[in-house]
């Protein structure tokens, strides 16, 4: 291994995906120095570079986005913030007219009219543009260089992060006035596309430095795939019938309403769907909006608006779920000092409340919370006391064991898979079955601290993965535990009625001593059916 670098910058952003590259224009554009550091290649890593979404994308006229709120506040359990919406829907409407000129994304023409058509865009084009305009505003990347652990100072403020360049074999450490958490979800290594690098990191670090978290019980988000693919369009199924493997229609089998449905007969049999109720209009238009999810069929001679294919379901955690850090004030700030979030790690409850809002909210929630983490965290960077004494690393489990190692990482994550990936646990949730797997999970948190970890640079971030995943799932079981009803997609089967009672999110933090607190929301003047 090279000599470790070091240096030192004003605001720190550590991901590369669209929140990462939104904080990184704004606190640059606020007059930050700006390094982003990305555990793959910004551009091409994360759910969003390799698909093609919606964007929450709605013009400013008081009737549509009037429905655009209302849209999914049922499905979210009432838990979602007007306020947080309208500052959403306007700075989405800002970003992509942005994106249009200074990002130059060559956006789809309406043929009939000549505008544009600005609710959308192919991920691969959308980031690769992003990346041009991190570079033509000075913005030093470092690719391939996962962040370890948080630097903080005497008070407990962020200062920077530590981690390792594996394409240089060495060890970096940068203080910063600020840091931005834009690191994504958590997707517990599941395959499903693009979340080969949400594997929770930004959590773990978070959680390391007393971050507190709200909604991690609306992580249970499943994918309907086709079996053996990783490939997650799940909007697409929503023109789909579903066969049982005797071929009966499925009813109330659905994407949106009735995954559960698909969820408990995979559980005996095999589920085969075919996308027979869109007409040759929306396929064309389905073709054009997702061409990757066509390949995998194109490439096994299926047409899937007449053919039955199998399907599966894969695990998408927090990464289409909704839970992550809490977010304090108008600037994603958290609940530590000197430390920002944006995007999947953050909660999206604020606009979605506890059902995920599909790609298009999330890419709205990216870059909204991602241009203000990075406002935030330059005014930061550049207004707040300094301190006088080194920051120091936190970083626990996975890279400081408490004694010789004696667990790889290979196994921490098969271990914790086994506990979260299932749908019969995770998804179908009963208090007797979520109980259990928490207590593995538990078992399995205090054998890593003592036995986990890597002498090699690889071997540590494989490390660190592990101990991530298996924080993340701890506080969702115990969030999923403490909601004792069923409110957006927090379903339990043991307590299956909305309680009126509980119409408050649920803050959570914490590692060796995991908590769970209510919190009211701001919305408890709303309505709430029972």
């Amino acid at each position: 291994m090279t000599e470790p670098w070091h240096t030192r910058t004003d605001v720190l952003v550590i991901g590369g995906g669209p929140a990462a590259s939104w904080a990184a224009i704004h606190a640059r554009e606020a007059g930050a120095e700006v390094i982003l550091v990305d555990k793959g290649y910004c551009g091409t890593s994360g759910a969003t570079a390799p698909s093609g979404t919606g964007v929450w994308y709605v013009a400013p006229e008081a009737e549509a986005r009037a429905n655009a709120k209302a849209s999914r506040e049922a499905l979210g359990g009432h838990l979602a913030d007007h306020y947080w919406m309208d500052r959403v829907l306007d700075q989405t409407y800002a970003n992509m007219n942005r994106l249009a000129v200074e990002g130059r994304y060559p956006f789809p023409v309406d043929p009939t009219t000549g505008a544009q058509l600005r609710t959308g865009v192919q991920g691969p084009e959308y980031m690769r543009r992003m990346r041009a305009w991190l570079t033509r505003l000075g913005v030093r990347i470092h690719d391939h260089s996962p962040a370890l652990e948080l630097l903080v100072d005497g008070t407990g403020a962020v200062r920077g992060a530590a981690g390792y360049q594996r394409q240089l074999d060495r060890d970096y450490r940068i203080t910063a006035g600020a840091v931005v958490l834009a690191t994504g979800g958590c997707a517990f290594l599941s395959r499903a596309l693009g979340t080969n690098v949400d594997t929770g990191d930004g959590a773990l670090m978070a959680a390391e430095a007393g971050a507190r978290f709200s909604g991690m019980e609306f992580s249970n988000a499943y994918a309907i795939v086709p079996k053996g693919s990783t490939i997650t369009k799940t909007a697409y199924y929503g023109y789909a019938t579903f066969f049982g493997e005797d071929g009966r229609v499925l009813e109330d089998a659905g994407s949106t309403k009735g995954r559960s449905v698909i969820a408990r007969t995979l559980l005996q049999e095999k589920v085969f769907a075919q996308l027979d109720r869109a007409d040759e209009t929306v396929q064309a238009q389905m073709r054009v909006g997702q061409p990757n999810f066509f390949l995998q069929f194109d490439r096994r001679g299926i047409d899937p608006f007449t053919d039955r294919f199998e399907i599966d379901l894969l695990a998408e955690g927090t990464v289409r779920g909704t839970g992550g850090l809490d977010v304090v004030d108008d600037d994603c700030a958290t609940t530590v000092p000197g430390l920002y979030v944006a995007g999947d790690a953050a909660t999206r409850e604020r606009i979605c409340g506890g059902f995920t809002g599909g790609g298009s909210h999330n890419a709205a929630w990216a870059m909204s919370s991602g241009s203000w983490a990075g406002t935030g965290a330059a005014e930061h960077a550049t207004t707040a006391a300094r301190s006088t004494g080194a920051a120091h690393g936190i970083g626990g489990v996975g890279l400081r064991p408490g004694a010789a190692p004696a667990l790889t990482a290979a196994e921490v994550v098969a271990a914790a898979q086994d506990e979260l990936i299932p749908f019969e646990k995770n998804y179908l949730r009963h208090g007797d079955r979520l109980r259990p797997a928490l207590a593995r999970l538990d078992e399995l948190w205090d054998a890593a601290a003592a036995g986990l970890g890597g002498a090699t640079g690889d071997e540590r971030v494989r490390a660190r993965q592990a101990a991530a995943i298996t924080a993340v799932g701890r506080l969702m079981y115990r969030s999923a535990l403490a909601r004792t009803e069923t409110r957006g997609m927090s379903k339990r089967a043991d307590h299956p009625d909305l309680d009126a009672a509980q119409h408050h999110h649920l803050h959570s933090g914490g590692l060796d001593r995991p908590w769970v607190d209510p919190s009211q929301t701001r919305n408890s003047g709303l309505a709430v059916a029972s």
